[in-house]
This record gives structure tokens, sequence and C-alpha cells, in this order.
């Protein structure tokens, strides 16, 4: 495995490998790796002759400086998991490297990227679409690897590949969970010991909210996840969703559409953890 930190060197061993006809697989990550990327490289291994895995903190998608500053930058401990997991390069670039002068560019994909974190976090998804758009161009990837955890992220992506006209494929990939269900995230690593304990009513009171909507309303079960969260100690509820999973729109009925997903942000102290759930699927 080798770590590459410019653009120029990631290109010019990739267009070695390229003129061998390799097909070339990238896993874009902002670091702090943890199961759930590990798992993402080893479809990329499995699915690719070359994998590339991108370890960068993407300012431009940040619009909270403090969680920036806090957000974990493991390096080194992250190149050991991709080497264990085969990987081939680590492009770990400085922001200068990716951002020589200010990102001007503007992406806007309504209505999927103006409800849930959209609303919530404006310009975050602008400032994924510059970093994944920059990506692309550096690495020309055959196929590129996400995290359904991100699942409004995911079809962003999707939906910025198809209108630019980027020649790969995007595979979006199951969430990974720790054996008592909660959603892996680098933002876990912030949780205190009793925080960590708090945040698991996340994905438990998801998982009973699938057995709830199977036979309550779409409205009952928005009240059910609420008031759960609510009573929930050291929880707080910044959005709950019952969404399309194609349209990301609300939905009313579950008769409305044949994949309906329940998307979800909660502050646990001041550690933002999203996560979601799949009431109807394709």
């Amino acid at each position: 495995m080798k770590l590459v930190h410019t653009i120029n060197e990631l290109r010019a061993e990739l267009e070695i490998q390229r003129k061998e006809g390799k097909k070339i697989g990238l896993v874009p990550t902002m670091g702090a790796l943890h199961e759930g990327h590990a798992s993402l490289v080893r479809r990329a291994v499995a699915e690719n002759d070359v994998v590339v895995v991108s370890d960068f903190v993407n300012p431009t998608q940040f619009n909270d400086k403090n969680d920036l500053l806090k957000y974990p930058r493991t390096l080194e401990a992250d190149c050991e998991l991709l080497d264990k997991e085969g990987a081939d390069y680590v492009f770990a670039p400085s922001v200068e490297e990716i951002y020589p002068e200010p990102d001007t560019r503007q992406f806007s994909y309504a209505p999927l990227d103006t409800v849930m974190e959209g609303k919530f976090r404006p310009g975050h998804f602008n400032g994924v679409c510059q970093v994944v758009s920059k990506l692309f161009m550096i690495v020309e990837p055959d196929t590129a690897y996400f995290g359904e955890k991100d699942f409004q992220q995911l079809a962003i992506i999707r939906e910025m590949v198809k209108q630019m006209n980027f020649p790969l494929q995007i595979v979006g990939c199951p969430i990974i969970r720790e054996v008592d269900g909660l959603a892996l995230s680098s933002r876990n690593a912030r949780l205190t010991v009793e925080q960590r304990q708090q945040a698991l009513n996340i994905s438990k009171i998801l998982f009973l909210s699938k057995d709830f909507a199977a036979s309550h309303t779409v409205e009952e079960t928005q009240a059910f996840v609420e008031g759960a969260i609510a009573a929930a100690e050291g929880l707080e509820l910044e959005y709950f969703e019952l969404v399309d999973g194609t349209t990301l729109q609300k939905i009313s009925s579950w008769g409305e559409t044949d994949y309906a997903v329940g998307c979800i942000t909660v502050f646990c102290g001041d550690v933002r953890l999203i996560d979601n759930i799949k009431y109807k699927e394709l």
C-alpha cells in the first residue's frame, strides 16, 4: 500500500494502472476510519483491481467551525487499517492541495438537497459535491463506494454523477452497526461512556418503530419516534422524517411509495448523530 499526498503523484501512479487495463475503485472518506469504512474497502477490493481510499477532512462541508476542529484525525491508524484490508493507495492531501484557491462552484440538486440535512446544515451538500467531484476528476474511478448511513448524501451524489455525466458507477453499501445496534460513525469517538449508552436508544427506537409501523400509520409512526426520543435521557431530536427513499420527499401514507425510509438526526450532548431505517424496500 502506498500513501500519496499530492494530486500529481496519484495521477501518475493511476495512469500506469489504467494503461494496464486495471479497474479502479474509489472509497472517499474523511478518515477516523472504523469497521463501516473497512466494509466499503473490502467490497471495493473484491470488485476492482486497484483501490484508492481518500483520507481528507473536507472543510467546505462543515457549516460549524467547531465541528470541523473537533473532527478526529487519525491518519496513522487509518493507514494500518487500510493496509490490512488490501487498499492499494491512500490519498491524504492537504487542504491547500485540494483547494489551492477557494472553490466557488455551486451545486444545486433540489429538492434532494433542500430537505433534512440540507435544511439544518446549509451549504453542507454543496461542500460534499465540491470535494467528491474533485476526487472523481483526480482519480477517474470506474466505481465509487459510499455508505448508506449517509442516506441523503448517497442520493445527492448519485444525482450529481447523473447530471455531470461522470463515467462511473456509484455503489451504496449497508449501514454497519455495533453488536448492540449503534450505527458506526467517526463521531462516536467523541461520546463519553455515559453518552455511548444513551446513544444506543437511537437505533433501539428505530428498530421498535419498524415493528410499530407494520400496524400504524405514517403519522402515528412519526409521533412514536419523536415521543420515544424525547423521553430518552441525554438525547435531543433535530429531525425525524419519513420519506420516499428515491425522492427524499415526505410521505403521508405507506401506500405512496414502495421505498419508505426514516431518516433521523439526534444530538447526544454536542455530538450530532445520524441514522436511518428502511420501512419498505424496493
